[in-house]
């Protein structure tokens, strides 16, 4: 090899590594140099750390936007859940599941119950209750109606880092009411099928 190029090959790799250096250091204090302090100061030196042991759910706080399907339809949500031991969870959902002849509007109380494990793999179970308002479209001449809706099923989530996990979640949808010109109710079923990213917080007690 040129003896010069040699020189700037490992001039350029100096540089590089200086590059890639110098933020880690200041990171790896929980001020930053411009007097920024770290949002999470644990995961200042290595972003996708994972701490050792269970996976801490107590007095955390959670929001997840989410997308997948409800039926064959399109299906848009929105979580925000507390955990106030390590085992039982609350959580509030709102989704939007558009469609051309009609659309949903779906808010459900659930509970997730799960028992905390090592690693980034967290498996749960969750069942809920809510309403489903459906909502015409412009085809169809009929007013909104306003359904109940039992959800039961279970997911799994990876944890990115401490703070981040992607959540996989597959539910059975029971949709209850009445039907035009019968009497008594009718149950539909249906599959909701999401994917979320999950944003915790440690609430202090």
């Amino acid at each position: 090899m040129n003896p010069k190029r040699h020189w700037q090959h490992a001039a350029l790799l100096t540089l590089v590594i200086a590059a890639l250096s110098r933020p880690a250091v200041a990171r790896a204090s929980d001020v930053a140099a411009d007097g920024l302090e770290q949002l999470v100061p644990s995961l200042a030196a290595n972003p996708y750390r994972l701490e050792s042991g269970v996976r801490p759910y107590l007095h955390r706080f959670t929001v997840s936007p989410g997308f997948g399907r409800l039926g064959s339809e399109r299906l848009f949500e929105f979580r925000a859940s507390y955990y106030p031991n390590s085992w039982l969870g609350y959580e509030a959902v709102i989704g939007h599941n558009p469609s051309q002849a009609v659309q949903a509007i779906v808010h459900r109380f659930s509970a997730v119950v799960r028992k905390p494990l090592p690693g980034r793999f967290q498996p749960y179970a969750t069942t809920g209750y809510g309403m489903t308002v459906v909502l015409p479209g412009r085809s169809i001449n009929a007013d909104p109606v306003t359904k109940n809706a039992l959800t039961y099923g279970g997911g799994v989530e990876f944890f990115v880092r401490g703070d981040l996990a992607v959540r996989a979640e597959m539910l059975g949808m029971t949709v209850i009411g009445r039907q035009q010109y019968r009497q008594g109710l009718v149950a539909y079923d249906y599959r909701e099928e999401t994917i979320a990213l999950v944003f915790y917080r440690t609430l202090k007690p």
